[in-house]
């Protein structure tokens, strides 16, 4: 029976439901001698049956020993699994949406050598709220390939496939491959630089000019673009990387520089297959596409989480605080303090704001992933994976067959299942959400993305 006024008492069996305010409630569990009696003396009857008490037969303990020694636990056992049994079908029958589970309010009054029991829990109740998709308008980004990232990707290919010539002089754009020594920091390590990685004038002098067989002295302090190259070309660990001020020697084995590939047929179906592209124009343009292609998961992420985001914000509702501090206190392996567990609310409240307002969308939208969608999306992930190992031949069957074996596991499924939801509130966000699209190129995505 549903309340029709605020307040209202509800009766549902043996137990009654009293809300103290919009997010707060006390459900009363009453049990009587007549809902335990039976069952408790079917198992004391058991246990007198078989228990092995010195001075009796077995068989032939006196019903009145058997109580006293087992009676208040067995007791207890079966309150607890009635009380338990009867919460969750009322909150389930009822359709009560909860926050957390039910705390016991009166635990330690019960007494158990009276017959009847009257528990109470308390309830932190979901709050009634409403989710408006357009409050906001949340900017999507589409990131693009400018002409500046495209020369710099064509200048890779051409030198990743073009001819390394030995020289024995060393020149700017060359590429020196030595050892650098520095007993100070115990540093023996052999490494192939360019010169274009090395940003300290002083230190690119003293390479510029020098040849094979000379050993020349480089101030670390300054000498390349990014201090974790420190890391990658001395061999020092990641503390010392950043800010490393010594000089190191470095002793060159062997120059060579690079010629460039002709941007030819030949190049091109070597890297795309044959007649895939057939010019410089349509070499950019393919990379273009790829190169934005990849940029959509960055963007799409940074769309979901700004949307995200912009809902928690948005989307203003109270919550049972000071309920879910006290079920946060006392729900995991180890009880907290009241400190810990107002900390821990404070961490996870937005998670937990979100975490509604996404269940409130799937149920009104119809989101919720089907086995049918997640065994066609998994049977497309196998698909994929088959086709990048050249496997493009696979028969539904053997899918079918993977498809089981991955959806049998747990974890894989829980797993699997998470991407999809995550792919359809993406979806259902770039429908239904404000959003302004701005064009950007990826190095200025990245500075207002993560400023």
């Amino acid at each position: 029976m549903q309340p029709n006024f605020y307040g209202e008492k509800l009766s549902y069996m043996n137990i009654t439901k009293k809300e103290i305010d919009s997010l707060n409630a006390v459900v009363t569990v009453e049990i009587s001698k007549e809902d335990y009696a039976d069952k408790v003396n079917s198992i004391l009857n058991n246990y007198r049956k078989n228990a092995n008490i010195p001075g009796f037969r077995k068989g032939h303990v006196p019903m009145g020993m058997v109580k006293k020694q087992y009676g208040t636990a067995v007791l207890v056992d079966e309150v607890n699994k009635i009380l338990q049994n009867e919460l969750h079908k009322f909150l389930t029958e009822e359709k009560l949406d909860v926050l957390g589970n039910p705390l016991p309010k009166n635990e330690a009054e019960i007494d158990w050598n009276s017959e009847n029991f009257s528990f109470e829990f308390d309830l932190g109740l979901a709050p009634e709220f409403s989710v408006n998709l357009k409050a906001k308008p949340v900017t999507q980004y589409k990131i693009i390939a400018d002409k500046e990232m495209i020369d710099n990707q064509v200048k890779t290919i051409r030198k990743q496939y073009g001819k390394l010539v030995s020289k024995k002089v060393v020149e700017k754009g060359d590429e020196i491959t030595g050892t650098f020594k520095s007993e100070e920091k115990n540093i023996d390590k052999k490494a192939t630089i360019e010169t274009e990685v090395i940003k300290g004038k002083k230190q690119l002098s003293a390479l510029v000019g020098a040849k094979v067989g000379d050993t020349v002295t480089l101030a670390t302090k300054g000498l390349f673009k990014d201090d974790h190259d420190n890391q990658r070309y001395l061999g020092v660990p990641h503390e010392d990387a950043h800010g490393l001020d010594i000089d190191v020697s470095f002793t060159i084995e062997e120059v060579n520089t690079r010629e460039m590939a002709e941007l030819n047929q030949e190049l091109f179906d070597k890297i795309f297959g044959k007649d895939v592209v057939s010019s410089e124009a349509e070499l950019r343009e393919k990379i273009k596409e790829d190169a934005e292609k990849q940029f959509e998961q960055q963007s799409d992420q940074k769309l979901l989480n700004d949307v995200v985001e912009s809902l928690i914000e948005n989307t203003k509702f109270d919550l049972p605080k000071e309920f879910l501090q006290r079920w946060i206190k006392v729900s995991g392996e180890k009880q907290l303090t009241d400190e810990a567990a107002k900390e821990e609310y404070e961490r996870s409240e937005k998670g937990l704001r979100y975490q509604l307002i996404e269940g409130k969308l799937r149920a009104e939208h119809n989101l919720q992933v089907t086995f049918d969608e997640l065994k066609a999306y998994t049977n497309d992930m196998i698909r994929a994976q088959m086709a990048q190992f050249g496997n493009t031949d696979a028969s539904q069957e053997e899918i079918e067959g993977i498809s089981a074996r991955i959806l049998s596991n747990e974890e894989e499924v829980k797993r699997i299942s998470e991407q999809l939801n995550t792919n359809k509130m993406l979806k259902f966000f770039k429908e239904n959400a404000r959003l302004k699209t701005k064009e950007v190129p990826y190095d200025k995505f990245i500075k207002e993305a993560y400023a």
